[in-house]
């Protein structure tokens, strides 16, 4: 980032920058158009046509939500602390603590996200803060959140986030001391393999550190008690003893035993590829070099192809020689139809549109009459992994599944797909816990409406978390 001279700058703004006294829009900046052009690089490599409707301005989209989201390079945690202490007295005599001398202060709840700086995938945080004020001064409660925020939204790994937000807000706010903690959930893909094959497959990761300075540098400190019980009474059931360092032990699904195993079934990597990488890694401001994201590029690459198209091409072939009789399916034409369904089948994706990943679950429903076979669980899992894995929008998944399961039976059929997309949280709105729904129906469930209604009504009503 810091590759032009201080005195070529006539001043910096938060969406571009004055060069001589030209400003250049976000467009237009050196970072955006070299990530739009490794975009391009990483969407080929995919055996995409980058110019197809839908993936034209893919490059632009990523380029935004990835500076977006790694905006805390460009911030300093200094700044936000600056101007934000105010002073407030203590007890006016000297037995106990209270206020701006010795009262613990916690901030419960703060919804983080980040990217992996093992692999560049997103991961979730729920962040906790507690400090001990002294010097009679308190700082403004939502700065700790956004001193949280500028470390957060970097490449990361848990125990060095944590240990970076309270660093900085003992340094900024100087307490007595400060704890973090940090709930952390990694997003895992399965592999191609294990998607068709395994539907037990474990969809996150989870992590729980902590760090303190000052008063809470002590472990078995009675105020690490007070500010974990402080926790556990709204119900964020959090035991020191669980904490561990996350550098102890590769927490990354790239990184551990599986993931290399996963990893290595890729025959190998594009060069070109990595190098794309590589030029984003620089573009949001980080060295590629660094001994943590020497092999972060190639990571990246060998997980992104289990996307690649013409990978996939292969694995609906068995589908069409089960088509079921439509005899079988609707009986003699007397007998009544009955709604049967499966729920809940997992699916992982990536969006089209800012190779950020979505996931959540599928319901399918078709009509058979009674004493026909359903069709195997497995069978309609088979079908949500294929289309699931490919460059996708959320719409097209549910009509593509929908098609191909009525081509199967020849008849009616409803999907509804559930899902949860990280495009939320990492950039824009950056809404936590929203989802999406997404309906298609085939056949007498597209005219009948008891019909549809009886099925959705069937779907569970449960969050989707993935896990």
């Amino acid at each position: 980032m810091g590759a032009l001279d201080e005195g070529h700058f006539c001043s910096e703004l938060e969406n571009g920058v004055k060069l001589d006294c030209i400003e250049l829009s976000f467009e237009e900046e050196p970072e955006t158009i070299a990530i739009e052009d490794a975009v391009k690089v990483l969407m080929q490599g995919l055996g995409e046509d980058v110019n197809r409707e839908g993936l034209k301005k893919t490059p632009l989209r990523v380029a935004k939500a990835l500076r977006e989201g790694t905006r805390g390079y460009r911030q300093r945690a200094k700044d936000i602390v600056q101007g934000a202490l105010f002073p407030e007295s203590g007890l006016d005599n000297t037995v106990g603590h209270a206020g701006g001398a010795g009262g613990l202060v916690v901030v419960r709840d703060l919804d983080l996200f980040s990217y992996c700086e093992s692999c560049m995938l997103p991961f979730q945080v729920k962040c906790h803060v507690g400090y001990v004020p002294s010097g009679q001064r308190v700082v403004g409660l939502s700065k700790l959140s956004r001193v949280a925020d500028v470390f957060a939204k970097r490449l990361q790994e848990p125990q060095h986030l944590a240990d970076e937000v309270c660093s900085a807000l003992q340094h900024g706010i100087k307490p007595a001391g400060v704890a973090v903690v940090l709930q952390c959930l990694h997003i895992h893909f399965p592999n191609l393999e294990s998607a068709f094959l395994d539907s037990n497959h474990q969809g996150w990761v989870e992590l729980l550190v902590s760090s303190g300075s000052g008063v809470f540098e002590n472990e078995n400190a009675n105020l690490w008690a007070d500010f974990l019980n402080l926790l556990r009474f709204r119900g964020i059931n959090v035991e020191k003893n669980r904490m561990r360092d996350s550098s102890d032990q590769h927490w990354c699904p790239s990184r551990s035993p599986s993931g290399a195993i996963a990893a290595s079934k890729i025959e190998s990597v594009n060069q070109g590829m990595v190098t794309a990488v590589a030029s984003i890694l620089r573009s949001i401001g980080e060295d590629p070099l660094r001994k943590e994201l020497v092999g972060t590029p190639a990571r990246f690459v060998k997980w992104l192809m289990s996307f690649q198209t013409s990978n996939l091409d292969m694995k609906l072939n068995g589908f069409v020689s089960d088509r079921v009789d439509p005899q079988k399916l609707n009986g003699d034409g007397c007998k009544e139809k009955k709604i049967h369904s499966e729920l809940n089948l997992s699916f992982w994706s990536q969006c089209e549109h800012h190779l950020l990943p979505f996931y959540g679950v599928v319901h399918i429903g078709y009509l058979c009459t009674e004493g026909f076979n359903p069709i195997a669980k497995s069978l309609l899992q088979s079908i949500v992994c294929f289309y699931g894995f490919k460059l996708q929008v959320q719409e097209r998944l549910t009509r593509q599944i929908a098609e191909t399961v009525s081509s199967l039976l020849g008849g009616d059929v409803i999907v509804v797909v559930e899902a949860n997309h990280t495009c939320m949280i990492s950039r824009g709105i950056e809404k936590f816990g929203s989802s999406t729904a997404t309906i298609a129906v085939l056949g007498r469930f597209s005219t009948d409406p008891a019909a549809r209604a009886k099925f959705l009504q069937s779907i569970p009503n449960t969050a989707i978390s993935g896990r």
